[in-house]
């Protein structure tokens, strides 16, 4: 290999390979050949080498350059030369030599080294290899787009390797692949065939970051490395016995080409290929590792990056979707809430009837209340929520009410109540199963009569104000059980809305749960990005019986303690023996007709003759399905019952 040795005043000799088609030599740090000296511009002169002949041209026109003592602008370097480029003196040899370790003065002689200047500059281009290979793994971090982390990847491959050209050919992933067969390295592949995937070239740039044609390919070659996974190298193409008769090799007059694979899960996914084809013999064994070692972590970053770029075309393909299936903040497109949203619609415009929202726990009751105050014409005026079954008996009086001072112990002013202060606004009573029967009394006659009494006060207030209710109780069986009093049963349900619990929904599961996952993980500053496939059938398969809460609950937990970017199954407590259990068949079908005629039965708002009607049954049948609801069988009862019926 060709060398420059440049001589300082001071100290031994520094000697630099030119292994480049293009080396720059000058006094700033970024040159191939670096000298020092006053008269040295920052880029003095650069050695071309054109496969045949190395040639000296100045650079800065400014710079003196003199060659075996006569002054020069460009010359052709032959052995032996020696160059004066300002005042740093300089040997042209067209051949390496051995160089003596340096050693401390006083220190003792020691043996000289054995390593050539060929081994040392090797040595050294992996060491740089390495750490561009980390400066390109930092940077990939920051980038947004695939084609931005190819580019940059190539960009870093033909900096490492010296290469005039590279492409990134990566196997069409939208194809279905042949079955492959193991090469005997651990790795799967197989050549691009008919019906088998086939490349894609993402990415093809020169030295100078320019793009470059896809025919300067070598089929053969990148045919090579497919089938075995294995990096090759072609010094001179043209001589090489294996592909000298190449018609891509002979059309193209290639020169050196480096071909290595990229590998993910065990399977080939593309190939980085590098070439040169005006400089012969100029490839190494030592640079063909540093490719292929890059190649192996570069693979990692691609799957990252294609990773990324999936789950963020998913996070955008979702917010479309979501303008098309949110209802407000509500989420929904399965039949039964399409038809709660047109209900909600209609009644909210009409702010004087009173709603009850029924459902299990953790339906969303609250939303749908707070839906239909902002689609009203009180939207401008307070929304006011009361939670009947988390204040104490004796309090919720006056909690409702308010109180004047004196009026018991403890009441050391007067203070308005939740009627009070939602007047012209809408007063939202969750959990109105859990009304004591005394105020039960008071809270009908405020809403017949728009008026209410402060504790402890005679004076009444008028109040202007819409009632929401809401409960996961069934309130027909509370009246027939003597807690809940019919007449005000019928003042607040003057329109039902019946939410269905999340396990009738269908996929609305999985919407919902991509939506919260969204919400929280930037809220949380969370590094999860997505669910894994596994993740999302287990959400669907799990019955939830703590609905919306509960799952969204589950996702805060995962969001918290998951290490990945996906959360799986296991993130989710969702592993096996999560899923509901199977139900013979008999009995499937019976609590299927149970919940159904309950669910009928809630749309009528309890009437029974109607609900018979609609179902086409006698309405005794109502009456058993009720009885069994109030007295469930014991178990294997239910067959009896079965044939009685």
């Amino acid at each position: 290999m060709a060398i420059l040795k440049w001589f300082p005043s001071q100290g031994a000799p520094h000697v630099f390979a030119l292994h480049k088609p293009v080396s720059t030599i000058g006094n700033a740090l970024g040159n191939d050949v670096c000298v020092k000296g006053e008269r040295v511009s920052a880029t003095h002169a650069q050695v071309l080498f054109d496969g045949r002949d190395f040639n000296l041209e100045e650079v800065d026109k400014q710079g003196d350059i003199l060659i075996n003592g006569k002054k020069k602008r460009r010359a052709r370097l032959v052995h032996g030369d020696r160059l004066t480029l300002g005042d740093a003196e300089l040997a042209f040899s067209m051949f390496d030599e051995p160089r003596a370790a340096p050693r401390p003065e006083g220190a003792a002689p020691v043996a000289r080294s054995s390593m050539s200047d060929t081994q040392l500059w090797a040595a050294t281009q992996s060491i740089a290899g390495l750490r561009k290979l980390y400066e390109f793994s930092e940077k990939a971090m920051t980038l947004k787009s695939v084609d931005e982390v190819l580019e940059s990847m190539l960009d870093t491959i033909i900096d490492v390797t010296g290469a005039e050209k590279g492409l990134i050919l990566l196997l069409d992933e939208t194809a279905e692949p042949e079955p492959k067969a193991d090469s005997g390295n651990g790795v799967s592949s197989a050549p691009p065939s008919a019906g088998a995937s086939k490349l894609r070239l993402r990415a093809a740039r020169n030295v100078k970051r320019e793009a470059v044609a896809e025919s300067t390919i070598s089929d053969s070659i990148v045919q090579r490395v497919l089938s075995t996974g294995r990096p090759v190298i072609v010094s001179d193409a043209l001589t090489d016995n294996e592909f000298s008769s190449s018609e891509s090799v002979l059309a193209l007059q290639l020169s050196s080409v480096m071909c290595a694979p990229l590998v993910a899960s065990g399977h080939v996914t593309g190939v980085l290929y590098v070439g040169n084809d005006r400089v012969k013999g100029l490839f190494l064994r030592s640079q063909l590792d540093v490719l292929t070692i890059f190649g192996a972590q570069a693979s990692l970053i691609l799957q990252n990056a294609f990773l990324l770029s999936t789950l963020r075309a998913d996070k955008e393909k979702l917010a479309a979707e979501l303008k098309d299936k949110k209802f407000g903040e509500i989420i929904g497109v399965c039949p039964s809430m399409q038809e709660v949203f047109r209900k909600l619609q209609k009644v909210a415009s009409a702010d004087n009837i009173s709603v009850l929202i029924t459902g299990e726990t953790g339906t969303g009751k609250e939303l749908i209340a707070h839906e239909i105050h902002r689609r009203s014409s009180r939207a401008n005026s307070p929304f006011v929520v009361v939670n009947c079954g988390a204040i104490p008996e004796n309090l919720i009086e006056s909690e409702l009410f308010g109180h004047v001072k004196g009026a018991f112990t403890g009441a050391i002013a007067s203070r308005p109540g939740k009627f009070q202060v939602a007047d012209k606004g809408t007063l939202f009573l969750d959990e109105i199963g859990e009304l004591p029967l005394n105020l039960q009394v008071k809270l009908l006659r405020a809403l017949q009569e728009r008026v209410v009494y402060r504790v402890g006060d005679s004076k009444p207030e008028k109040v202007d104000i819409r009632i929401v209710a809401a409960t996961n109780r069934v309130l027909e069986d509370e009246i027939r059980g003597g807690r809940f009093r019919e007449d005000l049963y019928y003042r607040l349900n003057v329109v039902n809305l019946y939410l269905p619990p999340l396990r009738d929904r269908g996929d609305d599961v999985l919407i919902i749960a991509k939506a919260l996952l969204s919400k929280h993980a930037s809220e949380m500053d969370s590094h999860v990005q997505g669910f894994a496939p596994q993740a999302l059938a287990a959400i669907k398969k799990y019955s939830w019986p703590g609905n919306i809460r509960q799952l969204e609950n589950r996702l805060k937990k995962a969001l918290v303690l998951c290490d990945r970017s996906l959360l799986g199954p296991e993130d989710l407590d969702l592993g096996a023996g999560a899923e509901s259990p199977i139900l013979p068949l008999e009995k499937a079908k019976e609590e299927f007709q149970r919940k159904y005629v309950l669910e009928v039965l809630e749309r009528n708002n309890g009437n029974r003759t109607q609900t018979a009607r609609d179902l086409g049954v006698d309405p005794r049948t109502i009456f058993r399905y009720l009885e069994r609801e109030q007295n469930p069988l014991p178990p294997g009862g239910a067959g009896g019952e079965n044939k009685a019926d």
